[in-house]
C-alpha cells in the first residue's frame, strides 16, 4: 500500500498546521504561497473548485433515513468484517481516544463509526456522521472521498482540506476491494483532531485493510468448500473433466484437468474458454456451475472492435460470443495487444494508464473485472494476452490506430501517446 502519510516523523503538527492553513488560503485565493500542496491534494482542489464547491461556505449535508443505512450495512460485504476491523483499532477508539474510525461505502456514504462520544460528538458538527455522503463533489477535499476520487490510500492534514470548517482535522482513509472480484467495497477511514495525528495511523489503516480483506477471502473460501460438498452428487455421475464454480468464476472443485483458480464468470447459455479445456458449456448447480468441454468449438480467436462502442467477441462458430466493454477495458486490451507477449507489468500499465505507477491497486482492480468477462484469454506476471489466443483489432474505417475515433476521443493519454496521437487534434 505505500506510505501516505501527510506528516514527517517528528513534525511539529501545531507550527506545520499554521502554515498549511496560511498556503490554503493564498492558493485557494490564487495567491503565491512559499509552501506549494502536495500533488495529490493539488489535483483534489481542482476537482472540487471545477465542482463549484467554496471553502469558506460549507455545502449543506445530505444525510439518508435511518432505514437506508440500516440498509447498506445489511447489504454490505464489510458487515461480515466490521467486527474484525473495529477489534483491531479498539485501543485507540476506546473512550479515552480523541480518534474516531469510520466506514464508508463504494459511494462514500457513510455506514458505521466508532470512537469516544466526545469526538462522535465534534464529528457531528461537520456532518461527519452515518448516512453522510463523503465524497469531493458533496464535502470538499477530504480522506474518504479523494481516496474513493484517486482509487489510492490519503492522509490528509489540516489545511490539505479544502472546507475551512475541517482544518482542525486529520483523516486518513484507504479503499477495501473484494479480494474475489477487485472491486470496490468502501472506505476505512481514522480522523480525529489535528494535534492528535500519529505517524503510526497510516500503518494502522494498512493493517485494517489488510485485515477485512483476509477475512473477506476466509469467508470465500469457506464458501467455495460448501459449494464443494453441494456438487458432489453431480460429479458423480460424470465422466471426463469437468469443472465446478461459483457466481464469481472461482474454482472450487476441478475434475481431470488442472484449472487454474478462476475462469471467466459464468452465465446461462454461453460458452466460456477454460484453460486446459477450451470453450466450455455452462450448467447451473447449486450456489455456482458446473462447466465440462464444449466438443462443437474450440474458440481460440478474439476479436476487439473499436469501430464503434468497444465490444469483445469470440469467434468460434456455435460457442461464438460477444460482450461490451468499457473504454478503461478496451484500453487495456489494447494496450496488451500493442505489448505482444512480452506482456506488461502492474507499473507498466500504471504509467500507460494513469500516467503515474502509483495506481497498482486500480490496476489490478481492473484487471481483476476484466478477467470475469475473459477468464483464461488473460495471463498474468506481467499482464498479457495467453498464447493460446490470437486478439485481433477492429478499426472499421479507419486505416491506422491513430485515426481511430475510439483512440483519439476516448483513450486516456497515457495509451494516446503510446499511439503516436497529436493531443491536439
Amino acid at each position: 500500500m505505500g506510505d501516505f502519510s501527510a506528516i514527517e516523523p517528528g513534525t511539529d503538527l501545531s507550527g506545520y498546521a499554521r502554515q498549511l492553513i496560511r498556503m490554503h488560503d493564498a492558493v485557494i485565493a490564487g495567491g503565491r504561497s512559499p509552501l506549494r500542496p502536495r500533488p495529490l491534494v493539488a489535483r483534489s482542489w481542482s476537482r472540487v473548485m471545477a465542482a463549484g464547491l467554496v471553502p469558506d461556505q460549507p455545502r449543506a449535508r445530505s444525510m439518508l433515513a435511518v432505514d437506508d443505512v440500516e440498509r447498506r450495512r445489511r447489504e454490505s460485504s464489510l458487515s461480515a468484517v466490521i467486527e474484525d476491523l473495529t477489534q483491531a483499532v479498539s485501543g485507540l477508539t476506546d473512550t479515552a481516544s480523541p480518534l474516531m474510525l469510520v466506514i464508508a461505502d463504494a459511494e462514500g456514504v457513510v455506514l458505521w463509526r466508532y470512537g469516544a462520544a466526545k469526538v462522535r460528538h465534534r464529528a457531528d458538527s461537520l456532518g461527519f456522521r452515518e448516512g453522510a455522503r463523503w465524497t469531493e463533489d458533496a464535502v470538499g477535499t477530504n480522506a474518504i472521498g479523494t481516496a474513493l476520487t484517486e482509487a489510492s490510500p490519503v492522509q490528509l492534514f489540516s489545511g490539505e482540506h479544502f472546507e475551512q470548517f475541517q482544518h482542525p482535522w486529520f483523516c486518513t482513509a484507504a479503499p477495501i476491494h473484494d479480494p474475489r472480484t477487485g472491486d470496490l467495497l468502501g472506505i476505512v477511514d481514522i480522523s480525529g483532531p489535528a494535534l492528535a495525528l500519529h505517524p503510526a495511523i497510516t500503518a494502522l489503516v494498512a493493517t485494517g485493510v489488510r485485515l477485512a480483506e483476509s477475512q473477506l477471502w476466509r469467508h470465500h473460501e469457506n464458501r467455495l468448500e460448501r459449494l464443494r460438498s453441494a456438487a458432489g452428487p453431480a460429479l458423480a455421475t460424470l465422466t471426463g473433466p469437468a469443472v465446478v464454480v461459483d457466481e464469481h468464476g472461482w474454482v472450487a472443485h476441478a475434475m481431470g484437468v488442472a484449472a487454474g483458480r478462476r475462469v471467466a464468470v459464468p452465465s446461462a447459455g454461453r460458452a466460456i474458454s477454460v484453460a486446459g479445456l477450451g470453450m466450455c458449456t455452462t450448467e447451473q448447480l447449486a450456489d455456482g456451475w458446473l462447466l465440462r468441454p464444449d466438443t462443437r468449438s474450440r474458440v481460440t480467436r478474439v476479436e476487439l472492435d473499436l469501430s464503434g462502442p468497444p465490444t469483445l467477441r469470440a469467434l468460434g462458430g456455435e460457442s461464438g460470443w460477444c460482450s461490451a466493454l468499457s473504454a478503461r477495458h478496451a484500453e487495456i486490451l489494447l494496450l496488451l495487444h500493442l505489448s505482444g507477449r512480452r506482456g506488461m507489468t502492474v507499473g507498466q500499465m500504471s504509467e500507460a494508464l494513469y500516467g503515474d505507477p502509483d495506481h497498482a491497486v486500480a490496476v489490478r482492480a481492473e484487471v481483476s473485472r476484466l478477467r470475469r468477462v475473459l477468464g483464461s484469454v488473460l495471463a498474468s506476471r506481467p499482464y498479457r494476452i495467453a498464447e493460446s489466443v490470437s486478439l485481433t483489432i477492429d478499426l472499421g474505417s479507419a486505416d491506422r490506430l491513430a485515426d481511430c475515433d475510439f483512440l483519439r476521443h476516448t483513450a486516456g493519454p497515457g495509451l494516446r501517446a503510446r499511439c503516436g496521437i497529436d493531443f491536439g487534434r
